[in-house]
């Protein structure tokens, strides 16, 4: 049985290795944050799109799966989309986590905001040719949403079916106190800041060649 307290646990290490490590984490697992990637926007589509709870039926699962697996293949063989793929998902989840906050229900106009965030994050992502940077601040985000999740899961402010309703990490902590959207604000500044320092020799990370090693 699942408990709030091993959940909690389980998101404040993760929280903990994307805020520090999240770069080197990102680089050496690309194909893998890109099927999870996929998945949580093949998942949130099908929700969007037919109105149902998130992962509620076959349907969705099979859907969130096939993407899920298309974006890993793409992520494993370009670089660069598998960037795109991760930047596009976590636009989506910010776009959606704010309207939620203000008092949107899922629909049409969160559904129209989370696709155009998803886009400017995609596209800022590649036009600007800093994919380090955004890595950086990708995973600092995650790290700081897990952490802050762990912490109003420990603290008793929100249950797993806050998590559970609409598959967005985000959400509950949009939905919770200013005070904690200062934590997270926070949280997430200072592990850019301690990634940024900690990677500044390492070089930004190139397309693929053919042989699937990078330039």
């Amino acid at each position: 049985m699942i408990t709030s307290f091993g959940v909690a646990v389980l998101a404040g290490l993760l929280g903990l290795a994307f805020l520090l490590v999240g770069y080197r984490f990102f680089m050496a697992l690309l194909p893998i944050w890109g099927f999870f990637a996929g998945f949580w926007l093949g998942a949130m589509a099908t929700t969007w799109i037919l109105g149902t709870g998130f992962l509620a039926n076959v349907t969705a699962w099979v859907i969130a799966f096939v993407v899920g697996l298309i974006a890993a293949v793409l992520s494993y063989l370009f670089y660069l989309v598998g960037v795109a793929i991760v930047a596009a998902a976590v636009g989506a989840a910010l776009g959606s986590g704010v309207m939620t906050a203000i008092g949107f229900q899922p629909g049409l106009v969160v559904t129209v905001v989370a696709i155009v965030s998803a886009l400017v994050a995609a596209g800022l992502t590649l036009l600007l040719n800093i994919q380090k940077y955004v890595i950086i601040v990708l995973t600092s985000i995650g790290g700081a949403s897990f952490l802050v999740v762990s912490a109003l899961l420990l603290l008793g402010q929100i249950t797993l079916a806050d998590l559970q309703g609409g598959g967005n990490l985000m959400g509950p902590i949009f939905a919770s106190s200013f005070l904690w959207w200062l934590v997270w604000a926070a949280v997430a500044v200072v592990g850019v800041v301690f990634q940024i320092r900690t990677t500044r020799y390492l070089p930004m990370p190139q397309v693929r060649s053919e042989e699937g090693e990078e330039a």
